[in-house]
């Protein structure tokens, strides 16, 4: 199993969007999607501002908190928290303008449009 900090730190040095595959060990299914890295204090202060669609998903890494925002967003979006192990431990869909804090503190946060991802609480994600 490939540690999830190291596929962080391995999809920030390309600075780009690439297109890894996410693969939810709980449902043994390969997802497609680019993934974009928010891994410094601007991209994730930046996240999804101002964008009115996307055909990506954006991981936030090196978090000192968990909260998040849709403050000028303008599309609904589905959140996922995970552990240090990759397991999504809390799922919530914003609208925009909306603030959410999860129940504890996660080592990541995915985010993608609405509905374009496969995966629910509990499931064990691994980036391959």
């Amino acid at each position: 199993m490939q540690n999830l900090s190291k596929v962080i730190k391995g999809l920030n040095i390309k600075k780009q969007k690439i297109k890894p595959m996410i693969l939810n060990k709980t449902t043994n299914e390969l997802i497609n999607v680019k993934i974009t890295c928010a891994d410094n204090f601007l991209k994730r202060f930046k996240g999804l501002m101002g964008k009115k669609d996307i055909d990506f998903a954006m991981i936030f890494s090196n978090l000192k908190d968990s909260s998040i925002h849709t403050s000028f967003m303008r599309l609904e979006i589905d959140v996922y928290f995970l552990d240090e192990n990759g397991i999504v431990f809390e799922k919530v869909s914003l609208k925009p303008w909306k603030f959410y804090r999860p129940k504890k503190h996660a080592k990541y946060i995915l985010e993608a449009k609405k509905d374009s991802l496969n995966i629910k609480k509990g499931d064990e994600l691994e980036f391959v």
